[in-house]
Formats: structure tokens, sequence, C-alpha cells
């Protein structure tokens, strides 16, 4: 259980950065909120519940409903954070996006708002995410099979949501590297014991 904290404390990191953003846009909407605090609950040691099961979705459709693709991110990042709390441990890349997917958006919500300094803007909401990104959190991405980049469908679908979604394949494949480059006790030593 404390491997799945690890990744919701990382995922709630992320959300917890650009849900202002939502919020400054549909001040009445309390959904994205309600999945950050129920992703935080699970963090800070409580067990798993319906509020993480039920606030997930609610987020998502809070995102869907916005007009503004800022709005859609910061949402989606909520959302994605309470669902990371039901991670399934089948090696399959999609359980990746789990853990990837609210840092990928909330990437995207700071290229989005482009401050006048957003190159430092971005590298302080990096270097948040960054200690939030433990060994155990390393030590869990990599029981996963690599995402790749998925190519846009944008042109395929006129879906706003396809459109939105698309952008953040990006930033998934690499936060996914990033961290699976992160060092860990267990794979230090297995590097130095391995033969020449």
């Amino acid at each position: 259980m404390e491997d799945l904290r690890s990744v919701v404390a990382f995922t709630s990191a992320a959300a917890e950065v650009v849900l202002p953003h939502f919020e400054m846009q549909c001040p009445e909407d309390g959904r994205p909120r309600q999945a950050l605090i129920a992703a935080l609950a699970f963090v800070h040691g409580e067990p798993r519940s319906r509020a993480q099961r039920v606030s997930a979705p609610a987020a998502h459709r809070a995102g869907r409903e916005a007009d503004s693709e800022v709005a859609f991110h910061a949402a989606t990042a909520a959302g994605d954070a309470a669902a990371s709390a039901y991670l399934h441990p089948l090696a399959d890349s999609i359980q990746v996006k789990h853990i990837v997917r609210a840092p990928a958006h909330a990437v995207r919500v700071m290229e989005l708002t482009g401050s006048p300094d957003e190159d430092t803007d971005l590298a302080a909401l990096l270097d948040g995410f960054a200690s939030h990104a433990t060994s155990q959190l390393s030590d869990v991405l990599r029981r996963y099979p690599r995402i790749g980049l998925t190519p846009s469908r944008t042109s395929e679908t006129s879906s706003r949501i396809s459109a939105r979604t698309n952008r953040i394949n990006g930033p998934m494949s690499e936060i996914d590297d990033w961290l699976r480059r992160q060092s860990t006790p267990g794979a230090e030593a297995a590097r130095l014991t391995e033969p020449s």
C-alpha cells in the first residue's frame, strides 16, 4: 500500500499546483477539489475508499464540461490523482499512464498559461514533481512497460476532448522516461554487481 501512496503523492503534487487554474475559471464547480482532497486523504494514511472512485470520474466530467483547455487539463489532473489510488498491478502500459498523466496535464496547463517567465514556472513545477518522485515511485514505475508516443488522432476525429488529450502524449512519455532514470538503491546495487 505504501507503493500506491508514493504514486498518489506524486500525482497529487502535480494536480495541486494547477487546480487553482480550474477554480479561477469555474469557481462554482468543486468536483476537481473533491478529487484532490480524496487523493490526499489516501496519501496521508486513510484507506482507499469510494471517495477516490467517485470523485475521479466526477473531476474528469468537470474537465470535459469546462469551456477552456486550461480548465480541462487542470480538472483532469485532479481526477487522475484520485484515480491513481487504484493503480492495478498488471504489467500494462495503460497503468503507466495512471502515474504520468496527472503531471502531463499539469505541464500542459503551464504551457497554456504561458506566464512571462514560462521557463522558470515550468522549472519550478518540475522541481516540485521531483520532490515527490521518490525511489519507491521509480521502482513502481519500473514494474510496468514503457509507454510510447501515441500518434495524434486529432485529424481522425473532431472530438474536442480527443484533441485536448492528445496534446499530453509527449509530456507523458518524457515524464515516464525521466522517472525511470531516477536512481534507486536496488538499481544502483544491481549495476555495480553486473559482470563486466
